[in-house]
């Protein structure tokens, strides 16, 4: 479903997470296109190791905590400061997102778009599409760095099925200069189209006594 969706657009080029479940979504779409895709190790689940301070000995993936915990912490809302929180500091979380972060930079440097400040140099602006097979937990990486905001908040806030689609375009409202403006997250029209029931992961329980989802924590 997502390969008949995908295969009416006009790709300018195809990158892809290298684990499994990623290239296994990307691999229908890519046959039903006759195309390839770069794989690049950065687009792989953000995945650093915290210490969780509710659970004892509990090292899970620096986002998979319980709100009633980190929202108590302003420093966690916070764009500039929110890696230097000790539990990330323990975790290298640091060096894993501007890692991330500056490889994302580089691949859209290569594209026309580049890295300035807070924004980006339009040097060759167009409307190439570019198409990322990727994660969750990535995804609200780099969305967090284009629109300058702390990953926490997009972490928990944000839901994105399998094979949902998010779409980002440019936006140069001044000459030379460009943002970048979401039209849509984690859609699963396609799915609807065709009476496909999407995916509960990537969610935990709507009401706490059901058991749906994932592990409630």
């Amino acid at each position: 479903m997502l390969a008949e969706k995908m295969a009416k657009e006009d790709v300018k080029a195809f990158y892809v997470s290298p684990l499994g479940r990623a290239k296994d979504t990307a691999s229908l779409t890519l046959k039903k296109m006759g195309r390839t895709a770069t794989e690049c190790t950065w687009l792989r689940e953000f995945a650093c190791k915290i210490m969780r301070p509710d659970r004892e000995n509990l090292c899970p993936i620096c986002w998979d905590w319980l709100p009633e915990h980190w929202t108590k912490d302003p420093v966690f809302y916070d764009r500039e400061h929110w890696l230097e929180h000790k539990i990330m500091q323990d975790g290298h979380v640091k060096e894993e997102y501007e890692w991330v972060t500056s490889s994302f930079d580089e691949l859209l440097k290569a594209h026309g778009y580049e890295r300035d400040g807070r924004m980006y140099k339009a040097v060759k602006p167009n409307r190439d599409t570019i198409v990322f097979f990727c994660h969750q937990g990535l995804e609200c990486v780099l969305l967090s760095h284009l629109m300058n905001v702390s990953p926490m908040v997009l972490w928990h806030h944000m839901c994105a099925a399998p094979t949902s689609v998010t779409t980002v375009y440019t936006e140069e409202r001044r000459e030379g200069k460009a943002t970048f403006r979401i039209t849509s997250f984690g859609d699963v029209s396609h799915l609807y189209a065709k009476g496909e029931k999407p995916s509960f992961m990537a969610r935990f329980c709507e009401t706490y006594h059901n058991n749906e989802g994932e592990i409630r924590g």
